[in-house]
């Protein structure tokens, strides 16, 4: 391959020192930089209005952001003319990675990953200089320290922000994948997991399991009834406790906004600047919700600026890179494709995809997600205020079709009693957080350093709220929704069930791989809130039929442990588990009470109590969990979406003069290209036309009559 011309030595420049450790950083530049501001060089070129360039200059002033971040998200300076400017503004050349590729080996002393996250491109050492290409010059010198110390002097050239990426990628994104799929260490993640083993494990029990039955079925029966009633009643109490911590802290919450009110404490001060926030979109197969994606994305009210979405897709993914094919994404939207490999989960895809954020909060949202507009306002404003530990905010979800029929009804009331009454009590109690997969943000050097996701987890974010909680990371609960389509159909939500428990039985078991550890890391009330908030619910799932059983005693029918269980424990061992029953159920309505009494969803409580009627489906996806931890541990059960089509409420269309249109501002979207829109709408605006002409009013007049 043909060598580009070496670039000039920069003159008076020292040897290399022979100590790397010795090796002091230099300026970033051949010659001193244009004292010029941007903005008169991009007037001088013409590449930018005088009006636009006033305004983005304001914006810059009030976020905080670099000015030619500001001016390509608002579209006023294309990319071509800004890298010309900025060449000129630095006095450095501008390289095409495409045309001289750069040094792998330089590549991989800085990290492909911080290359990707920092925009820069390690090029080439000549003559003792490392050449550092990168997108962002106005922060390059941000960078400098954290290079290793045998780049020795370095200089800056400039390229785009893709020729960067594409740069990084080309030598390294099989490395990255790989990477991402072992982020985990090898002790904390399902990858380790011996199938063998586990199925040996499996066989064992179920072949005991039947000889009990066989041999001493009264034994086994009650030794299983003996766990059930105790996985229930700490099932309970942990409810309980949860719901007693939620009202106080809502209590306080109330007291402080009074104090607040009446002058007694300072309200919360908000003029802090803004942060910049990443946040990924994990898509797949999502043909029927892309383009409405983008839609609800557009919402939000944090600024353009800060902004900063990934649309995460796999590369084999044809279904979605359709939907997308032709949208014309804004500025703060951005594709990533993740290459294929031995699994494809949404974790892999997560951690991939983290080493193109470009901020140091990081967030999630599903593709079928419609988040409150506010919600990165108030994401930034708690993390400037939350102490340092908390490493994770969670932000409650709910359903935007709970009137879609019975099973939607239910799903929604189980979600708002979780997100809205019990989770946050976890929380305040100081237990481990079993984190949402989505409306999840961190503080990004807490996620890294904690390992990010577990690749092979299929219920990655329970498992990173254990890993949090275990090196003494806090998560809260926050105020702000996020709406998504609830699961209406049984089988698919026993699917949808069935991978989420198979994720916290996994997780359980990778955790208790060394029990003692866990219980150094955790303590004493977190680890055995653990056991209840993990091995407790599983067993819940499972052993629900064999306390289903007793309720045929309310029938007069016969029962197997009747006769034990009275002379074991007397005549009031029935009773009690009858009182022990009703106050689980009347606990959980009561619950599920307090979480839909308000306005959203207050037509949903003639229903709570027909949750008792909506777990058994989790039994059977409990069992399938099971099964399937035995044969195909890391197999992603995707949920479908866009089964459901929201009906949101759009504004009033803006007059148009006859004859004009209004064009969308995005591409294809849901199957129909541009021009197909713009002869659908010309040909509603001719008969908006016609209809105003003197001649057209008989006829219009006619459909009125017929209807009334």
């Amino acid at each position: 391959m043909a060598q580009p011309a070496p670039l000039p030595r920069p003159a008076g420049l020292s040897a290399p020192a022979a100590d790397p450790s010795q090796v002091v950083l230099r300026g970033p530049t051949l010659a001193p930089r244009d004292q010029r501001p941007l903005s008169q060089i991009l007037l001088e070129d013409g590449a930018v209005d005088a009006a636009d360039l006033t305004k983005a200059m304001m914006i810059r002033n009030r976020l905080g952001a670099p000015l030619e971040h500001v001016l390509l998200s608002q579209g006023m300076v294309t990319p071509v003319a800004m890298a010309r400017a900025l060449s000129r503004q630095w006095r450095t050349t501008a390289i095409d990675p495409d045309q001289s590729p750069a040094d792998p080996r330089l590549i991989d002393a800085a990290g492909a990953g911080f290359c990707l996250t920092h925009g820069i491109l390690p090029w080439r050492r000549i003559g003792g200089v490392t050449w550092i290409a990168t997108a962002r010059p106005e922060t390059f010198h941000r960078v400098l320290p954290a290079l290793p110390a045998q780049f020795g002097h370095v200089r800056m050239l400039l390229c785009s922000e893709e020729q960067a990426q594409a740069g990084v990628l080309a030598p390294r994104r099989i490395r990255l994948i790989r990477e991402a799929e072992t982020r985990v260490p090898a002790a904390e993640s399902c990858r380790t997991q011996d199938k063998a083993r586990t199925t040996r494990i499996a066989v064992l029990a179920l072949v005991v399991a039947v000889l009990g039955l066989v041999l001493m079925p009264a034994l086994i029966v009650g030794l299983l009834t003996l766990w059930a009633v105790l996985t229930l009643v700490t099932q309970s109490g942990l409810k309980l406790l949860a719901f007693l911590a939620t009202g106080r802290a809502r209590r306080e919450a109330d007291l402080h906004a009074l104090a607040v009110a009446q002058g007694h404490l300072p309200p919360a001060a908000n003029e802090a600047p803004l942060p910049p926030i990443s946040v990924m979109v994990p898509l797949f197969h999502e043909e029927d919700v892309a383009g409405a994606l983008v839609a609800r994305l557009s919402r939000l009210t944090y600024p353009r600026e800060l902004t900063d979405i990934l649309l995460v897709i796999e590369a084999s993914d044809q279904i979605t890179a359709k939907a997308l094919e032709g949208v014309r994404l804004p500025h703060w939207l951005r594709v990533v494709r993740v290459p294929d490999g031995p699994i494809k989960t949404k974790p892999r895809a997560l951690n991939y995809a983290l080493n193109f954020c470009r901020a140091e909060i990081v967030g999630i949202w599903d593709a079928e997600d419609r988040p409150d507009p506010d919600q990165l306002h108030k994401v930034a404003r708690r993390f400037r205020d939350a102490p340092a530990d908390v490493a994770c905010l969670q932000g409650a979800l709910d359903y935007y079709n709970p009137r879609t029929n019975w099973l939607a009804r239910c799903f929604t009331i189980e979600y708002a009693g979780w997100f809205r009454v019990l989770l946050p009590g976890v929380a305040r109690l100081g237990l481990v957080v079993p984190l949402g997969g989505t409306t999840l943000f961190f503080r990004r050097p807490v996620l890294e350093q904690v390992g990010a996701w577990d690749a092979w987890n299929v219920t990655e974010d329970a498992d990173l709220g254990v890993r949090l909680a275990r090196r003494g990371y806090r998560t809260e609960i926050l105020d702000t929704t996020t709406d998504e389509e609830a699961n209406c159909r049984a089988l698919p939500w026993i699917k949808q069930r069935s991978r989420w428990l198979k994720g916290y039985a996994m997780t359980w078991a990778v955790h208790m791989r060394d029990p003692a550890a866990l219980y150094r890391d955790l303590g004493p009330r977190r680890f055995w809130g653990f056991q209840v908030q993990f091995l407790g619910a599983l067993s819940q799932y499972l052993l629900a039929p064999i306390l289903w059983s007793f309720w045929l005693l309310t029938a007069g029918l016969p029962h197997p442990l009747r006769a034990p269980l009275e002379s074991a424990a007397g005549q009031w061992a029935i009773p009690t588990l009858f009182v022990l029953f009703v106050a689980s159920e009347a606990l959980s309505i009561f619950v599920g009470m307090r979480a839909v009494r308000g306005a959203k969803h207050r037509h949903l409580m003639a229903w709570v109590p027909t949750l008792h009627f909506y777990y058994p489906l989790g039994c059977l996806a409990g069992w399938k969990a099971i099964y399937e931890v035995v044969t195909k541990p890391f197999y992603w059960d995707k949920t479908a979406h866009g089964l459901f089509v929201e009906a949101e409420a759009q504004p009033a269309p803006v007059p148009l003069a006859p004859g004009m249109v209004s064009l969308p501002v995005l591409g294809q979207i849901g199957g129909r290209s541009l021009a197909d829109v713009a002869a659908r709408l010309q040909d509603s605006a001719d008969a908006a036309t016609a209809a105003q002409t003197p001649t057209q009013a008989p006829a219009e007049a006619e459909p009125r009559s017929a209807a009334g």
